[in-house]
């Protein structure tokens, strides 16, 4: 059952004060003013609706109860979706030395300002490098139920209604020996437990790696299927572009997720260029992760155009893996120019310092709207119908209906 955060926030607090009109009407003169009326109200209640959550006790096993919250920005009135964010990339660093600890990880820092110290990378292999060494950390069922959970909290304190996470189960496998089954439903009991104790909507897809078996790839595969009924929506392909070989090594594992039910949306143009865009094309993919190559080829543009392709952004990602020289450089206006549609996302929000408030304020100097980011993102996930048209009352109440 799908439960809106902003229908858990008026449950709250209707005792103390009458919200019944706020959520799915902006009535008076208000109501021609874009999405203040919507984001006055919201501010009027968001330290209420973050301390409502405070102690829910979603940590069995011991743990804090709840993940501590990055700071709230202008951004953060108003509903948004995300679809580029790696659940294993969520874990902030004082959590991922409680989790290092208790699976006896060994980490290359010991405390939180030494291991934050290494979130700054030389280029984009010294980043992959980073992000192999922490995020082998997730050693059990309950250390995935835990990230998707403390993420939704998280995602929630600033207005996100629809999250689609990757995660990286074939790594965990092969390196550690977590058997599938383990994380699958660590992932999805997390994606339950999300929706009926903070009204978070989260789906989710594993993802292939780049040069990888085919075999790995295809096990994988069927493991996403048959988790297809408990919130596994798809399949990524992720890694080290510039290693990537031969893509059509995957081409069972994503016919299998095809034929399965589940929707494509690998990793693309991030640091491999178009070339890598044009080779994973052949799938058909419903999305591209990243995709920012493309604002380097017209002609690609134009095709992405015609396909109805919405790419998964994540501004500070690509500046900090060095993708991206500077954020005056961001290809997200030349994308927009070009009709491009984009939505955006945090990639590895703990290890890049960030969230998807700010990454939507970012978006917006960029030229990319709020309400432009948050209907890509309706267009481009992959939920069902219900959801869906669940999302677009969402935002049509904070933004107005959209232009025809």
């Amino acid at each position: 059952m799908l439960i809106r955060s902003y229908e858990i926030t008026q449950a709250v607090l209707r005792a103390g004060r009458d919200m019944s009109s706020w959520f799915l009407r902006l009535e008076g003169p208000d109501a021609t003013r874009g999405i203040r009326p919507f984001a006055r109200k919201f501010e009027q209640t968001a330290a209420e609706f973050a301390d409502a959550d405070k102690g829910f006790p979603h940590d069995s096993g011991g743990g804090s109860g709840g993940a501590a919250l990055p700071g709230r920005g202008a951004a953060d009135p108003y509903p948004k979706i995300e679809l580029h964010v790696h659940l294993e990339g969520t874990i902030r660093p004082e959590k991922l030395l409680d989790m290092a600890r208790r699976n006896g990880v060994a980490l290359p820092a010991d405390n939180v300002e030494a291991l934050s110290a290494l979130y700054r990378y030389r280029d984009f292999g010294h980043f992959l490098e980073m992000w192999r060494t922490t995020t082998g950390t997730m050693r059990t069922e309950d250390d995935f139920r835990r990230a998707v959970l403390d993420y939704a909290l998280e995602a929630k304190a600033h207005g996100v209604q629809y999250i689609e996470a990757t995660f990286s189960p074939i790594n965990r496998n092969k390196w550690d020996g977590i058997p599938y089954p383990a994380m699958f439903d660590g992932v999805t009991d997390g994606i339950t437990a999300a929706a009926e104790h903070y009204g978070v909507t989260v789906r989710a897809m594993p993802s292939l790696i780049w040069g990888v078996d085919r075999d790995l790839a295809e096990e994988c595969a069927r493991w996403a299927v048959r988790y297809r009924d408990r919130g596994i929506v798809g399949l990524d392909a992720g890694g080290n572009e510039l290693a990537r070989g031969d893509v059509s090594e995957f081409d069972r594992a994503v016919a299998l997720a095809r034929d399965g039910g589940l929707g494509i949306v690998p990793h693309a143009g991030e640091a491999g260029g178009v070339r890598a865009i044009r080779d994973v094309l052949r799938w058909n993919p419903d999305g591209l992760q990243h995709g920012i190559a493309a604002a380097g080829d017209p002609a690609l543009m134009a095709e992405l155009v015609d396909r109805g392709t919405v790419l998964r952004v994540t501004p500070t990602s690509n500046v900090a893996t060095r993708v991206v020289a500077d954020i005056s450089e961001h290809p997200l206006p030349r994308l927009r120019e070009a009709g491009v549609r984009c939505s955006i996302g945090t990639d590895d929000p703990a290890l890049f310092g960030t969230t998807l408030g700010q990454e939507y304020e970012l978006a917006e100097r960029l030229g990319i709207s709020p309400a432009s980011a948050y209907r890509a993102g309706v267009d481009g996930s992959l939920c069902d119908d219900t959801v869906r048209r669940q999302l677009r009352e969402v935002g049509d109440s904070a933004f107005g209906p959209p232009h025809s």
